[in-house]
């Protein structure tokens, strides 16, 4: 792509990845004339775990209700283009290019980090194609990322909050909802979803402060599973809804969390339904159904593939597991805490390859992953040179009821369905 050789200059601006200020974006904005004060409707979701699969029901519905709907998340998987959506399509290559070189030529060569950069590009290609709304994802915390430079959302949403980013973030769930919380804005309400108590607490008190009406899981709505597979939602009215279609249990929370959000958002009853059996969100338990890595499997067995990366995520896929066992293929970058996911899966996984992400610096050495595996009580642990061998090593005994999961980085995923084609 003719983006890449900007995209590697863009990284070198900045000596740390990340540096919590708003100061270097708020300048750049300036220059180009401010353009994330000319958004349409913003719909602005902080969170640990669930922040993205939630954003992929809320577009869902809206396009589902026609609007032309803006999108902004993060990281890619495969191309750097699956970060900006404009009006409903991944911004085409040309436009990019265009814009990021005119990003780059006004920045100058001053510091700035990648992630403020490539949010300014984001915005400015948002503010130069019509749409009826922006859905914007924080990259990792709420006060101080590079997103709460909007001033006034329409609404503002809180997924659910676990340990992660704790060097950055804080080491408690107090703080690290202190963080997310950040993004609540005066008298704008606020739709939170499934919080442990401690994170609820706090968002209780910055609404309180700030005027900021709450819909709160456990108190404004509600929702419970149905025997047939969908689940009943309360809030501003009780709805029947069927079964999400992004898989695991946890993905019934997060399209609650959707449904109150496009409550609050007007959206009518059929486009809820509708972007509820329709949202996409690759690397979220998706499973692979063809490509090499599926050629090498016996006929019937399921290969999944999931980035979550923290200790939520391993509760998530623990409830996904429960009542079987699976086979894992497992990856993590060194910024993370192998055990303290391992350790909720341990009991279903069968057997684990440890693996290093190909072609990460900052990836754990399969070795480590392995040790890690082992503490939290997997007994059948090997390591392997790349995804691909490690499905190779595992296929002679595998078995139908058996699902092979490769996990533990949204980073991994991204090489994963890269190599996949």
């Amino acid at each position: 792509m003719a983006v890449d050789p900007i995209l590697e200059r863009l990284t070198t601006l900045h000596p740390k990845v990340i540096d919590m200020s708003l100061d270097r974006l708020v300048r750049l904005l300036a220059d180009l004339g401010n353009p994330h004060l000319s958004l349409p409707r913003v719909t602005h979701i902080a969170g640990t775990n669930g922040k993205g699969s939630t954003l992929a029901y809320i577009r869902a519905m809206c396009e589902a209700a026609g609007e032309r709907v803006h999108v902004y998340t993060s990281p890619h998987l495969v191309r750097f283009n699956e970060r900006i959506r404009l009006a409903g399509k991944l911004i085409d290559d040309e436009m990019l290019e265009a814009t990021l070189a005119e990003i780059e030529r006004i920045n100058a060569g001053r510091p700035i980090t990648f992630f403020e950069i490539t949010t300014a590009a984001a915005f400015l290609a948002f503010s130069r194609v019509q749409a009826d709304r922006v859905l914007l994802e924080t990259g990792m915390g709420g006060r101080l990322d590079a997103t709460n430079v909007v001033p006034k959302p329409d609404l503002v949403a809180l997924a659910p909050i676990s340990l992660d980013h704790t060097q950055y973030l804080g080491d408690t769930l107090a703080l690290i909802a202190g963080e997310k919380a950040g993004i609540i804005k005066h008298g704008v309400p606020v739709c939170v979803g499934v919080q442990p108590a401690e994170a609820s607490a706090v968002f209780d008190a910055r609404a309180a402060e700030l005027a900021a009406p709450l819909f709160r899981h456990g108190r404004e709505w509600n929702f419970a599973l149905l025997d047939e597979g969908g689940f009943q939602y309360r809030g501003l009215k009780t709805r029947r809804l069927p079964r999400p279609s992004l898989s695991g249990p946890h993905q019934y929370a997060n399209a609650a969390l959707a449904v109150a959000c496009a409550e609050k958002l007007g959206l009518p009853d059929s486009a809820i339904e509708a972007g509820i059996t329709s949202a996409q969100w690759p690397a979220r338990l998706q499973r692979l159904t063809r490509g090499p890595l599926v050629e090498k499997l016996p006929p019937q067995v399921a290969l999944y593939l999931d980035g979550g990366h923290n200790e939520g995520a391993g509760e998530a896929l623990a409830k996904w597991a429960q009542g079987r066992q699976i086979d894992l293929v497992f990856g993590m970058l060194s910024t993370k805490q192998p055990i303290d996911f391992l350790r909720h899966v341990a009991p279903y996984v069968r057997r684990l390859r440890a693996i290093a992400i190909p072609d990460e610096k900052l990836s754990l050495p399969a070795s480590d992953i392995a040790a890690a595996a082992r503490q939290a009580g997997i007994a059948d642990v090997a390591e392997a040179v790349s995804a691909d061998a490690a499905i190779a090593d595992l296929a002679p005994n595998m078995r139908p009821d058996i699902p092979v999961l490769i996990c533990g980085s949204l980073y991994l995923c991204g090489r994963v369905l890269a190599d996949n084609g």
